[in-house]
């Protein structure tokens, strides 16, 4: 069996990996078998979009054959501040430009709330994944992490939106948490594990 997560950001793949490693799979990413996503984000949700992720690559590596034993996971994540009315969002990822480094984009987030409370600040990281199987058969799941957005950047860890988001269990944002602590309660990391339980259930999946 093999699972094959239809991204080719690295720091991404790495909590992937982690999160996974207890399935009786090999997990891959798009850059390993040589493919890039060519999709268009066109959805107006984050379900829409990891589903068009998704069959992109599905409908590759069908007409190549190689759908054998593999399933195929993408997800659609974002940050939705609630002052924002959810924005950025679906858009998260091409706030600004896709090649726009986050460093700028966290410095124009915290400007659009300046002088905005603490408690007008919230905000969640909101992922959906999409699972197809070799028979086409699409799988969902979506979850949350909560927090709110820190005056400031914090934190060298993680990547993206990390070091804004401050979470108020820890006192420390996203960005200042390890790997391990991060996959815990990230909402990636908890997407993942109800992913892996729907398809355990499904006896699509089985454990080391």
């Amino acid at each position: 069996m093999r699972i094959v997560f239809a991204t080719g950001n690295a720091g991404k793949m790495r909590e992937i990996r982690d999160i996974l490693a207890d399935v009786d799979a090999e997990v891959y990413s798009l850059k390993d078998l040589g493919l890039k996503s060519e999709a268009p984000e066109t959805g107006e949700s984050f379900a829409e979009n990891a589903r068009i992720k998704v069959m992109e690559i599905y409908d590759i590596l069908k007409d190549r054959d190689e759908m054998k034993d593999t399933i195929i996971m993408a997800d659609d994540s974002g940050l939705c501040i609630d002052y924002l009315d959810g924005a950025p969002g679906v858009h998260s990822a091409r706030f600004m430009g896709h090649d726009t480094d986050y460093k700028i984009k966290n410095a124009a987030i915290l400007e659009k709330l300046e002088g905005v409370a603490d408690e007008e600040r919230g905000a969640g990281f909101v992922c959906h994944i999409s699972a197809v199987t070799e028979d086409g058969t699409v799988y969902d799941a979506e979850g949350e992490m909560r927090g709110r957005i820190a005056s400031e950047p914090k934190g060298k860890e993680g990547f993206g939106y990390d070091p804004i988001f401050f979470l108020p269990e820890f006192n420390r944002t996203s960005g200042e948490l390890s790997e391990e602590e991060k996959n815990k309660i990230s909402h990636r990391g908890k997407v993942l594990r109800m992913m892996k339980e729907i398809l355990y259930k499904k006896g699509i999946i089985s454990f080391k």
